[in-house]
């Protein structure tokens, strides 16, 4: 696989990919999607060492959505979507896959 130049619609791909993974892990270790899809909640670094540790997909995954821009660090540095992660996210899953309130 080449990671050199990776088309706009592979890295959509990927990111999507990692998106619903994502989902699907928070959901297996007992998070809701609004733990980041909320601004000021997010995933502190406690929660992503025992999700890193839980699933060796979460860490790749994690990269992925920070270089891509879909996730970020809140003021309190929790991890949580950005924008983009979230417009991913609710155009996959639905607007009713996260209450943004």
């Amino acid at each position: 696989m080449n990671h050199s130049h990776p088309s706009h619609s592979g890295m959509q791909r990927s990111l999507r990919q990692c998106l619903s993974h994502m989902a699907a892990m928070l959901y297996r270790h007992g998070h809701v999607l609004e733990t980041v899809t909320v601004s000021h909640r997010g995933l502190d670094r406690q929660a992503l060492k025992t999700l890193g540790a839980a699933t060796s997909d979460w860490a790749p995954c994690q990269t992925i959505l920070e270089n891509s821009q879909a996730a970020t660090w809140n003021d309190q540095q929790r991890l949580v979507l950005t924008g983009l992660g979230r417009e991913l996210l609710f155009d996959m899953f639905g607007e009713g896959a996260a209450d943004c309130a």
